[in-house]
């Protein structure tokens, strides 16, 4: 009796089968060893870029109109409109001038007041208190879409990622300003938010993958595709739109940037040229579509571009809290470079920040030539542009203008006339620098097998951001 409880509470144990758990144990170890390469390829695979959308001055909706304004060497800054305040009232040509601006001049959007709330489901009222950065990034993205022949439909519930520069807030001051307590409402508290440009958009379009907004000044957009890859790398979304927006609506912004001498008194951006005193305002946005090389190719979807690699980082302690430094941006172009797995020599071109400010400039080329002009002959220049002498400076929206002028002249293979370009800035020791600056639409000739460019925008935040770009008939 004894033994036969002692057998029910103590049972012999079953004998092991080693064999079956070793066998186990080496399928398990392929299984994460199949994860891991997994894992390592895609975090070094490149992104297609399948379609882009846009709103920028002179009526530039698409991507096809954009390219006609940079290949044409247009201008695209006008005189403050009525629409947005009376110049007369707020200039002065005295930059000490309380309350004034010493400028008359920016880059504006025409009929930023229209937007059919029906197509995006939303009541007339909500819209009407919708910042209109908000809704033109609905407008948009869905060209954005379209453009990369991608059915809006199909991406409902699906793991796409939103990531959008933005940095200017003026709908609120207006609200804040324009508007008694007893008025505010619902709807203009949420549509005067920041933080609801990139939710709405994921909102509207029922996307579940990460959705944030970024803001380190005039870097915002081009690190919001930076952020994209990483995440389209990480697994964490299959498909990214990614970009940025930048309207004028109110004068108290460009009328502290006078105060700080940031900007130009005329109507031109003068990028490394010996009368840069500044640059001037511009407004616009633009978003991206971004997916793995890998499925792009499996879906046969259209590839305008491929991203290589990009890296960010920051100044750090600089001359000045809004100061460039040098050896960080040579920093960051390098480190881009590395994880682009491209050599500084296969770089043709390179779409530079260039604001036009005496002290950036030269900053800004001497990087460029330390990173990459070592190895580079007279008879293989780096050619450097900006797009800010066309549009003016975009602010949190610059980096997404910059980066699809970059597709574009690669779609081209011509790269289009940087303007306002009469002397040379005398700081910049060009005659030591194999760097050159094109007046003319030139012709983008391949060295080697693929074109390369690279895209630079540094943020008055420090926030420095670089990427590698490749031709996208690979």
């Amino acid at each position: 009796m004894i033994a036969q409880v002692e057998s029910k509470l103590h049972p012999p144990s079953s004998p092991v089968n080693y064999k079956s758990l070793l066998k186990k144990a080496f399928l398990e170890i392929k299984r994460l060893e199949v994860d891991l390469q997994t894992l390592k390829t895609r975090q070094h695979e490149p992104i297609a870029i399948i379609g882009m959308g846009c709103r920028f001055p002179q009526e530039i909706n698409t991507p096809e109109a954009y390219w006609q304004l940079l290949s044409q060497g247009i201008n695209a800054i006008t005189e403050v409109p009525d629409q947005r305040w009376n110049i007369d009232d707020y200039y002065d040509p005295n930059p000490d001038a309380p309350g004034k601006m010493y400028t008359r001049y920016g880059g504006f959007l025409d009929d930023i007041d229209q937007f059919d709330p029906h197509f995006f489901g939303i009541s007339p009222k909500e819209a009407a208190a919708i910042d209109p950065q908000q809704r033109l990034l609905l407008e948009i993205a869905w060209e954005a879409l379209e453009n990369a022949g991608q059915p809006v439909t199909q991406f409902s519930g699906s793991q796409t990622g939103v990531f959008i520069g933005l940095t200017a807030d003026d709908y609120a001051h207006l609200l804040i300003n324009g508007y008694e307590r007893e008025n505010l409402n619902v709807y203009r508290s949420l549509g005067a938010l920041r933080c609801m440009a990139a939710g709405r958009l994921a909102y509207s379009l029922n996307l579940r993958g990460p959705v944030m907004e970024v803001d380190t000044a005039c870097s915002s957009s081009l690190l919001s595709v930076h952020l994209a890859t990483q995440s389209l790398h990480s697994g964490e979304c299959n498909l990214a739109l990614a970009g940025g927006i930048n309207l004028m609506l109110s004068p108290e912004t460009t009328i502290g940037l006078c105060k700080m001498r940031a900007l130009t008194p005329d109507n031109r951006c003068k990028t490394f040229d010996a009368q840069a005193d500044g640059y001037v305002r511009g407004e616009g946005g633009g978003i991206v579509v971004l997916k793995r090389l890998s499925d792009a190719v499996r879906d046969n979807d259209p590839i305008l571009a491929v991203i290589r690699g990009s890296a960010v980082n920051h100044d750090g302690l600089s001359n000045g809290l809004t100061a460039p430094n040098g050896l960080a941006q040579e920093a960051v172009i390098q480190k881009a470079l590395v994880n682009a797995g491209v050599s500084p020599e296969q770089i043709q071109y390179v779409e530079a920040h260039g604001t036009g400010t005496s002290l950036g400039d030269p900053i800004e080329v001497q990087a460029l030539g330390n990173v990459l002009g070592k190895i580079r002959s007279v008879d293989t220049p780096l050619i450097v542009g900006s797009v800010k002498t066309n549009l003016g400076h975009l602010e949190g929206a610059a980096g997404i203008a910059s980066f699809m002028k970059v597709v574009l002249a690669l779609k081209n293979k011509q790269i289009p006339p940087h303007l306002h370009l009469k002397k040379p800035n005398p700081y910049i020791p060009w005659q030591k620098l194999p760097i050159t600056v094109p007046n003319q639409l030139m012709p983008w000739q391949a060295q080697e097998e693929s074109r390369f460019a690279g895209v630079s925008s540094f943020g008055m935040s420090g926030t420095n951001v670089h990427i590698i770009i490749e031709e996208g008939e690979l």
